[in-house]
């Protein structure tokens, strides 16, 4: 029987999280786990024969599938995702995340496996924009920030990142250097209030009810 891996140990604690309402972000702090690979397209993210389920649910067991497991099924050890030194839910991964196609499940497995933010010097305009959509905030950071973190991260496993969102700042908690990062406004005002775009409507019905009725 093939081992089962630190993300398919998360499976009750998924169900849970999504039953519950949309967590607010404001800061958020935690260990982080490095893909230093460039170019990591939406197809090494999920591949595409794990596709034809049409729920959200479960597509974090195959993240990175090919990347995580061997031909039989067995974990990779050397893959930081299976690397037990590495803990947290910040993914910092190399320039051009999410590139190729523009299948949302990509975002659907980040935030199933319980990534709150990743971290990069550049993504994909449309993948960026489903991470947003799916409550998973990229974070737009230049080179050397970028390649300082892997530093950190790979001399200390136990490296804290925090990523303050009303600030739009990211901090290295190893050498204490941070940088700002933009993000849309109304895109972060639903991230900090835990809304979707249907949330957000319902939350502004009166006003759109009052423009309507002013329209008349």
């Amino acid at each position: 029987m093939r081992e089962l891996c630190r993300g398919e140990k998360r499976t009750a604690e998924k169900q849970t999280r999504n039953t519950m309402a949309i967590p607010k972000f404001t800061t958020f702090t935690s260990g982080a786990v490095p893909v230093e690979a460039e170019n990591i397209d939406t197809d090494q993210i999920i591949p595409a024969r794990f596709l034809k389920a049409t729920e959200r649910k479960g597509f974090g067991d195959n993240l990175f599938r090919d990347w995580r497991y061997d031909a039989e099924g067995r974990p990779i050890a050397a893959f930081p995702l299976n690397d037990p030194r590495y803990e947290g839910r910040i993914l910092v991964a190399g320039r051009n995340f999410g590139c190729g196609s523009s299948r949302e499940h990509a975002a659907w497995a980040l935030a199933d496996y319980g990534f709150r933010v990743v971290v990069s010097s550049f993504f994909a305009d449309i993948h960026k924009n489903n991470e947003l959509n799916n409550f998973v905030l990229p974070v737009v950071v230049s080179e050397q920030f970028l390649a300082e973190l892997f530093d950190s991260i790979f001399n200390n496993p136990q490296t804290k990142v925090t990523v303050n969102l009303p600030e739009q700042t990211i901090t290295n908690g190893a050498t204490g250097r941070s940088e700002t990062f933009e993000i849309n406004g109304y895109k972060k005002h639903c991230l900090m209030n835990g809304l979707d775009d249907i949330d957000f409507l319902l939350a502004n019905k009166n006003k759109i009810e009052d423009y309507e009725n002013k329209q008349q």
